[in-house]
């Protein structure tokens, strides 16, 4: 008992230093942001020269169009693949799914890249390993081949999925930053669609050579923009960083009370202790912690990778064209992500998680029974029909919700000087998901199809539950708010 106490007094006096910590560097961002929105001048950095922050933001989501085309790419060449390398089921759920472990590896040592080389050397670093898989695809002459090009890609695509969203927050001005950030998510579906729609006219091969695309212009684009400003305060490269400011804000713009305010950031940042795994359990944060764990084991188990990775595949066993189906999914994904956008700040996170959640649980519901009746030989007419509409309600569903809120509540839930480690463990979680369900979803198809959506389905169900009863509403809140609300 003396002991247990002994640990209680230690965490508390810890927290109360966190606490202490914090609240001098939140006050001092609070008061200077009242005073530029009092005193600002019309040619401050918010108003100032943007060129350069949307050529920066151009290049950089080109690691997020690469990331859509990878996950996009083993869809609509899985036949031709497999017929071309005499390739077996097992084989190519191992080429299909080893993007997954390759992206769970990067995102997990993406945090250290960057800090340690840069966000602009983290990302040709990525674009490397991406040229370097894709080639090996291209040329490959069996599933050897194939899986270290998808492992390389998988790793590149892992980098891009932590620095480019990093990256773009770092440079924008925050009138601008809401905007900017959503398209990295935008771009991932765009890079998805546009593979899915090519994959229907081009050969295997060809299609790995179009993935060199993006990483080629962000190899050369990173030489023509500037480093991110606050990475260049962190490692104490103090002229660089106000060079690099200045660039983004335009040459005749007064950056002056935006590089104190970046300083003041860092330095409040660097006089946190640093945090550990062991930290997350504490009951302070353990909530934080299954909500952001929960939201990425549902969005993976609801089956998305699976359905993304092989839809060809899913719409040729329900007696469907697989191109038409493919072209029908790649189609429906960008509008309905864009749509997603604008109500995530206007009908609020919780909401839009539980009717994007319903929406896939009825998509799943629907594509199972197709395949249930296809298997009893009733209404077989009625089969292509409920596939095609399951699928398409899936995929829409998805990407209005359950494909980004979870993302932005996890940036929410938890407070600063734990977000990297916090950070490491979701994405953890997500792509060992995601690496779950797209190695499984073939060997399952093969067991029972409407038992593998209806499987799925059960996971939109729980989604539902978890969502009303576990994640709170984060949308109009500050950060300090959002942690008030998931303690009390």
């Amino acid at each position: 008992m003396a002991i247990e106490q002994y640990k209680d007094i230690e965490n508390g006096e810890k927290n109360t230093r966190i606490e202490e910590l914090e609240k001098p560097f939140i006050d001092q961002h609070n008061k200077k942001v009242d005073e530029s929105e009092e005193d600002e001048p019309e040619t401050s950095g918010e108003k100032g020269s943007i060129g350069m922050v949307l050529l920066s933001t151009a290049v950089a989501v080109c690691g997020s169009f690469e990331f859509g085309s990878c996950v996009g790419y083993s869809s609509p060449t899985q036949s031709a693949i497999r017929e071309d390398l005499h390739l077996s089921l097992a084989e190519y759920s191992m080429f299909g799914s080893i993007l997954t472990i390759g992206a769970m590896i990067g995102a997990i040592t993406s945090g250290r890249i960057s800090d340690s080389i840069g966000r602009k050397g983290a990302m040709r670093l990525s674009a490397g390993c991406c040229i370097a898989g894709w080639l090996a695809v291209h040329f490959a002459m069996g599933a050897l081949f194939l899986d270290v090009g998808r492992f390389l890609t998988g790793y590149g695509i892992g980098i891009f999925s932590f620095v480019v969203p990093v990256f773009v927050a770092e440079i924008a001005p925050k009138n601008l930053r809401g905007g900017l950030t959503t398209l990295n998510q935008l771009m991932i579906v765009i890079g998805s669609s546009i593979s899915f729609l090519l994959g229907t006219v081009l050969t295997w091969r060809s299609l790995a050579l179009i993935g060199l695309i993006p990483c080629i212009v962000i190899f050369f684009g990173l030489f023509f923009i500037s480093e991110s400003p606050r990475w260049l305060a962190k490692v104490g490269k103090k002229r660089e960083f106000e060079a690099a400011l200045r660039k983004l804000r335009g040459k005749d713009t007064d950056v002056s009370r935006e590089a104190a305010e970046i300083q003041a950031y860092i330095e409040a940042l660097q006089s946190l202790p640093k945090s550990r795994i062991l930290d997350l359990f504490d009951s302070r944060y353990i909530r934080s912690v299954i909500i952001g764990v929960g939201l990425m084991v549902f969005q993976q188990f609801g089956g998305i990778n699976g359905v993304g990775f092989y839809v060809s595949e899913t719409f040729a066993a329900a007696g469907i064209s697989g191109n038409v189906g493919t072209i029908a999914y790649a189609i429906i994904q960008v509008p309905v992500t864009l749509l997603g956008a604008i109500l995530m700040d206007k009908s609020g996170r919780r909401p839009l998680l539980m009717v994007s959640a319903t929406g896939t649980f009825l998509g799943c519901i629907l594509t199972g029974t197709s395949f249930f009746l296809k298997g009893q030989g009733l209404f077989l007419g009625w089969v292509p029909i409920l596939a095609v509409s399951g699928v398409l309600i899936f995929i829409a569903s998805f990407s209005i919700g359950m494909g980004a809120v979870p993302w932005v509540i996890m940036s929410e839930i938890f407070p600063i000087h734990l977000k990297g480690v916090a950070g490491s463990l979701v994405v953890l979680v997500n792509w060992l998901g995601a690496w779950a369900v797209s190695y499984t979803f073939n060997f399952l198809m093969s067991w029972s199809s409407s038992g593998t959506f209806f499987v799925y389905s059960a996971f939109c169900a729980l989604t539902v539950i978890f969502v009303a009863k576990v994640v709170p509403e984060t949308k109009g809140k500050t950060l300090e708010e959002i942690q008030a609300s998931i303690n009390t």
